[in-house]
């Protein structure tokens, strides 16, 4: 049993945690989440300029924040990332796997080939490249992959998307068992949050936000936020977790995942 209290459970303050995809949207969420709790964070993307302010704002709030330019399709660069945090900090303790998403729709019969590869090396071999070199920097914490209802049921229109989150939850099960007792493995499945990649890919502008509600039918009322999804990456990533792995949580509001 633990010797700490529900509270002390959720302290972040002796952690490091990499956020991949965190110059915006559900990353952006993610990452500021975690420093809010405590933690030391580093933020990634290609976008300089966007994870440059992220972690900007983070330091003026009191955090302790780093930006790595990083390209989580290449091994190289993802390495880069890992060793940029451990010089920083001196060591990692949770590592996200957010970057990702397809704004591209079409039958999988009229996909282009072209989009197969890109949409699958985005959304689920960059998931397996930043596991696998989490675990060789981690010596004791989680990883967090950021999935997607697409991976647990059809969505037409979307079907390269769906199975990429479908790998990714799978090597989410498989690297849990293989990692464990040092390393928890999860996911956290996103509803409907309209971040810029969503609303591209759904074809809806910020004036449509109540259409877009009214659509996902969602129970709880509301459109979900990237902080909704950076409480769950906090609390999957913390000792009130510590006995969660394997899992994917879905956050969104109680819709029907899609």
């Amino acid at each position: 049993m633990s010797e700490l209290t529900t509270p002390e459970l959720f302290d972040m303050s002796d952690h490091v945690a990499v956020i991949t995809g965190g110059g915006r949207g559900i990353g952006e969420g993610i990452a500021k989440s975690f420093s809010e709790f405590g933690a030391s964070v580093v933020v990634a993307a290609r976008r300089t300029e966007e994870i440059e302010r992220v972690a900007e704002e983070i330091r003026s709030g009191g955090g302790s924040a780093i930006a790595v330019t990083t390209d989580v399709t290449n091994d190289d660069a993802v390495t880069n990332l890992a060793e940029a945090a451990m010089s920083e900090f001196g060591k990692i303790t949770t590592w996200v796997n957010n970057a990702g998403g397809s704004t591209f729709r079409m039958p999988m019969q009229e996909l282009p080939r072209e989009e197969w590869d890109k949409t699958v090396a985005l959304n689920l071999t960059a998931v397996y490249i930043g596991c696998l070199t989490a675990a060789k920097y981690i010596t004791k914490g989680s990883i967090i992959n950021i999935s997607s209802g697409a991976g647990s049921g059809p969505v037409p229109g979307s079907g390269h998307y769906g199975a990429s989150k479908a790998g990714t939850n799978s090597l989410t099960w498989t690297l849990s068992a293989e990692l464990a007792p040092d390393i928890r493995v999860n996911a956290v499945a996103p509803g409907a949050i309209p971040t810029e990649v969503m609303m591209k890919a759904v074809n809806k502008n910020e004036d449509q936000l109540d259409e877009l509600l009214q659509e996902w039918n969602i129970p709880l009322g509301r459109l979900g936020t990237p902080q909704d999804i950076g409480a769950a990456c906090v609390y999957l990533a913390s000792d009130a977790a510590s006995w969660v792995s394997g899992e994917i949580l879905r956050v969104g509001g109680g819709a029907k995942p899609r």
